[in-house]
């Protein structure tokens, strides 16, 4: 309802890595009313009213794909079209643990290695959803994760 009306809202994104620094990506379900069997993140989902980003992500990440993980803040973006008029809050987890997807929010998930994604995104944007397209545009930028030692993980 907010995205066919064009309201601001606020929403959360989860970017989950393995540790092998690959990027688990969710495909959509066709049953979604925006950007049906795109690809995007690994979690997302809109904030209730009362809550904070910081509850939102691991419930989303929890709904979505069964996984419990420490998050990491990343960034806040601004609404934007970019963004779906999402206030976006960006959070990151590392694990391994194996998701296990919500047959009505996900159609499927699968690993992807950054650079992959990056050329796939170069290729092929309209295969991605816009607010993911904008988050990956940013982690590219700016977002690259590290290990508990400071060395890179990807």
């Amino acid at each position: 309802m907010v995205h066919a009306q064009g309201l601001l809202h606020r929403a959360v994104h989860v970017f989950v890595f393995n540790s092998r620094g690959q990027l688990l990506v969710q495909r959509r379900s066709a049953s979604k009313d925006e950007f049906p069997l795109t690809y995007t993140s690994s979690a997302s989902g809109h904030v209730g009213a009362g809550e904070t980003y910081d509850d939102c992500a691991p419930r989303e990440l929890k709904e979505e794909i069964g996984l419990d993980s420490p998050l990491e803040f990343l960034v806040k973006l601004p609404a934007s079209p970019g963004t779906a008029n999402e206030h976006t809050v960006l959070f990151r987890a590392v694990t391994d643990a194996a998701p296990t997807p919500d047959e009505h929010e996900v159609a499927s998930l699968t690993y992807f290695g950054l650079e992959e994604l990056k050329a796939l995104l170069q290729v092929d944007p309209a295969a991605f959803s816009p607010p993911f397209a904008t988050l990956l545009t940013w982690y590219f930028a700016h977002g690259r994760p590290t290990s508990q030692t400071g060395e890179s993980c990807v």
